[in-house]
This record gives structure tokens, C-alpha cells and sequence, in this order.
């Protein structure tokens, strides 16, 4: 549908209502003021407006601010006491100013989960729980361009492991078959992510005849 359609269709329905504003004009309404109302009732009724601000996807919070100005005082106080309950709830010393030390080392946190077959994601200040064996580890994210280096690293593997059974290796061969899986269970996280992008799902959006169908909207027809 239109922008054009649904602002037709919006006049339509207000005309057949026949409802006025104060001064007795008709009323009148954009698609883009039910975005205003939403935002209005829901910070209205408890939303806190940064929430507000994400829904809406907008890129700072004055906008639904904005939205809400004619509660403006309101808004305001009502996001200041959310933001006094959430930190009375949390410890002090985490509204602290962090040392350069600390700031570094968060820094290079994120540098150091850089992987040659893609993203460690465990959280900051956490250690690694598999003593960097990143291939066995369920906290890499594969990058799908990498998917070849995965592919020579299970096959390296599988080469390993038949070594070790005709040499007689048994201390290594059950590490091996661990990484092994490790390495088919990626690959097959990649192959999955691709099959959901490369397919089309049909949502099954109802045609302008179902709507009318279901609504009545034959009785809005002007004249």
C-alpha cells in the first residue's frame, strides 16, 4: 500500500465519521501522527522514553522528546525518576569514573577476541573456559568468510586422526575427535546462516480485497 493510498484512506474514514477538532473543522491525520500518538500514550503510560527512542529508531532521544512535548515537564521527570530507581538498584562504584588502566584494558578486550576464523564473544573480565582451543569452543562466531580456513582445519584434523589410530596415539585422539566436531559444528552454523539469507519466506500479507473483505471499508466509500 501507498503513503498515498493510507492517506486517502484515512481521509475516507474521518470524512464518514464526521468528527471535528475544537474550532469545528474536520479532522485531519498523517500516517506519520499515529507515530506521535504511540509514542505519546506509551510514555504516557510508564514507557521510559530512551526505550521509547529505540523502538522508534530514532537517533537520539530528544526526537520522542519532542513527540511529547506538550507533557514535556512530565516526560522529563518521569525519565529522571526511572534513571534514580534503575541506579539506586545497582552498586555505586559501577557510576565511577574508570582509570586509564581500566579504560585500556576494556579497549583491548574486544581486540584480543579477534580470531583468524572469526569472534571470540565471551564477556569483558570473563577468562577463556577452554584454554584458547577456540575451534571446541561454543562462544566463537565463525565469519561466513573464513568458511574455507574451517574447511582446511577440519580436514586437517581428519587427516590427524587417522594418523593417530594407525599409530596408536589413544592420548590424542580423543582431543582431535573434540575439535573435530568443533570445527563440522561451525562449519554447519555458517552453511545454516547462509540457507536463511539466501531464502525467501512469504508472510502471507493479506491483499487490499482481504482487508475490505474482513473490515467493511465498502460502506467508507465518499458520496
Amino acid at each position: 500500500m501507498s503513503g498515498e493510498f493510507i492517506r486517502k484512506a484515512l481521509g475516507d474514514v474521518l470524512a464518514f465519521t464526521g468528527l471535528t477538532d475544537s474550532t469545528g473543522q474536520p479532522l485531519h491525520f498523517a500516517p506519520h501522527d499515529f507515530r506521535r500518538m504511540f509514542i505519546t500514550d506509551a510514555i504516557r503510560s510508564g514507557l521510559p522514553p530512551h526505550i521509547a527512542q529505540v523502538i522508534a529508531g530514532h537517533a537520539n532521544i530528544t526526537t520522542p522528546m519532542g513527540y511529547y512535548a506538550v507533557y514535556s515537564a512530565e516526560t522529563i521527570e518521569a525519565h529522571r525518576a526511572f534513571i534514580i530507581r534503575r541506579r539506586s538498584l545497582r552498586p555505586a562504584e559501577e557510576y565511577r569514573t574508570p582509570t586509564e588502566a581500566e579504560w585500556e584494558d576494556f579497549l583491548g578486550h574486544f581486540e584480543r577476541r579477534k580470531l583468524s576464523v572469526g569472534t571470540c564473544v565471551r564477556a569483558y573480565g570473563t577468562a577463556c573456559a577452554h584454554e584458547h582451543a577456540c575451534i571446541r569452543c561454543s562462544m566463537l562466531r565463525p565469519e561466513p568468510g573464513q568458511r574455507g580456513r574451517l574447511a582446511e582445519i577440519r580436514d586437517n584434523l581428519i587427516a590427524r586422526i587417522s594418523e593417530a589410530e594407525r599409530e596408536g596415539w589413544l592420548g590424542e585422539l580423543e582431543g582431535l575427535e573434540v575439535s573435530l566436531a568443533g570445527a563440522q559444528d561451525k562449519l554447519g552454523q555458517l552453511d545454516a546462516e547462509q540457507a536463511r539469507r539466501s531464502t525467501a519466506v512469504d508472510l502471507g500479507i493479506p491483499t487490499f480485497r482481504d482487508v475490505t473483505g474482513h473490515h467493511g471499508t465498502s460502506h467508507l466509500r465518499p458520496g
